[in-house]
This record gives C-alpha cells, structure tokens and sequence, in this order.
C-alpha cells in the first residue's frame, strides 16, 4: 500500500492546498494530511479546529485521513508507515527551502522520498497568511478557500472586533 503524508500548518486550508490534496489523492492508496502542532507559532486556528475543517473539505476523498504532529516529520512519516511526503509549490521562491527540507527528512528518514506538486495557475498565488491577513481586514476569500473555511473566517474575525477573542 503507497502511504503519502501531506504535512503543513494548514492555519487554514485553502484551495491551492485542497488542489494538492485530491490531485495527489489519485497517485496514492492513502493520503494522510497532517497537521503540524508548531508550539513557536500562533496560529488563527486550533489544530482541532483546523483538523475538523479539513475532514469536513476532504469527507469526498475515500482515501485521505487527517492527522496531527509534534515533532520530526521524517519520524512521523516512520511512524505513520508512510514512503512519500507531498510538498506544495507555489513559486520557484519555494523551491530552495522545500528542497533543503527534503534533503533533512531524507538524511533523517532514507526510506522517504519528497514529491513536490505545483499549485495550479488559479491559486498560485494563495497562501494562508494572505487568506488570513485579507480575512482580518474584511476582505472576501470566496473562491480561495472552501466554503467552510470562509465561514469560520468569518465567524473567527467577527468575534474579535466585537472583543471575544475566543
């Protein structure tokens, strides 16, 4: 069985990275997207919350489970029994961080190999932290993000300009 791991903060989902998903989700028998619980970081979303909103964007995909993780991917890939893991490009710009990081997991890990897939040409230009920036100021992300995910844009930015800062 080919396991692949799509690994990344996902803070949140967008649909360059659901694109990834179900493109790579017909080259693998079981795509496991996983969550990374970076404790350096504060991001908009929980992991529950993140975890949640992409098994409710992924429930159309059979073979994909949604995962969270602390530590080293190249163990989490051990551990997960997985042989590949999926990184997204947008730019050439991402290339040379992604590729050094592939060179790491596979010194850690020499039994996984990193595929890159690039974005389509429709959300080359996506990123989470422009969904949230844009989101933050009230922009509209319809068309970028699941519908999902916009909703709870929207309900996560509402609450704090009335002051609950959930």
């Amino acid at each position: 069985m080919k396991i692949a791991v799509y690994p990344g903060s996902f803070d949140p989902i967008t649909n360059g990275h659901l694109d990834i998903v179900e493109r790579s989700s017909e080259m693998f028998d079981t795509i496991i997207i996983a969550v990374f619980a970076n404790p350096r970081k504060e991001p908009l979303l929980t992991v529950e919350e993140r975890l949640d909103l992409i098994r409710e964007v992924t429930r159309h995909l059979p073979n994909v489970q949604v995962d969270s993780f602390e530590g080293l991917l190249s163990d989490y890939a051990r551990q997960r029994s997985a042989k590949v893991i999926i990184r997204g490009l947008r730019a050439v710009s991402d290339f040379e961080y992604e590729f050094q990081m592939s060179l790491m997991n596979k010194k850690l890990n020499p039994n996984v190999e990193t595929i890159f897939m690039t974005s389509s040409s429709k959300n080359i230009y996506v990123s989470s932290t422009i969904i949230k920036e844009v989101s933050a100021l009230g922009g509209a992300v319809s068309g970028l993000v699941p519908r999902a995910v916009e909703n709870r844009l929207v309900e996560k930015f509402y609450h704090r300009k009335d002051g609950d800062n959930e």
